[in-house]
């Protein structure tokens, strides 16, 4: 299993700040004879559970040398893991969880209109230091 990425903790607090109910963490995925766990090098699915919305969320720090090579990896493992999450939990909606500065730059921004609108992706802005969520976004 893969260690907790910096941020795992902030985003679970905003999430439980939020009213949501954590269920899994981490939230597992089959994928051949290997378990994937929704992380990126250091980073764990939270699954959580509100109002009958089962979500699961892969949190990401974008702390490395380049923002385009950390939305690249991002981006990679979020269809990934939604395309097993189609097979194997169909109900649950998968969600990719930045900081907010990440947030504002690329998808509020006119960088991440079309990422958003043509890989279908939902993603959400957390404040690391204050632990909550500042922005839902599909």
């Amino acid at each position: 299993m893969s260690a907790k990425d910096i941020f795992h903790d902030a985003v679970k607090n905003a999430l439980i700040k939020d009213g949501w109910t954590i269920t899994d963490d981490p939230y597992t995925l089959q994928w051949g004879n290997d378990n994937l766990f929704v992380d990126l090098g250091a980073e764990k699915v939270l699954a959580a559970e509100r109002e009958n919305q089962k979500i699961a969320v892969e949190v990401k720090s974008f702390v490395g040398r380049s923002l385009a090579s950390d939305l690249q990896r991002a981006i990679g493992q979020y269809v990934q893991y939604r395309s097993l999450m189609k097979r194997q939990d169909p109900i649950r909606v998968l969600w990719l969880a930045v900081p907010d500065e990440v947030f504002y730059e690329v998808f509020e921004g006119i960088k991440g209109v079309d990422l958003i609108t043509d890989e279908n992706i939902k993603v959400f802005g957390y404040a690391a230091e204050s632990e909550e969520i500042i922005k839902w976004k599909e």
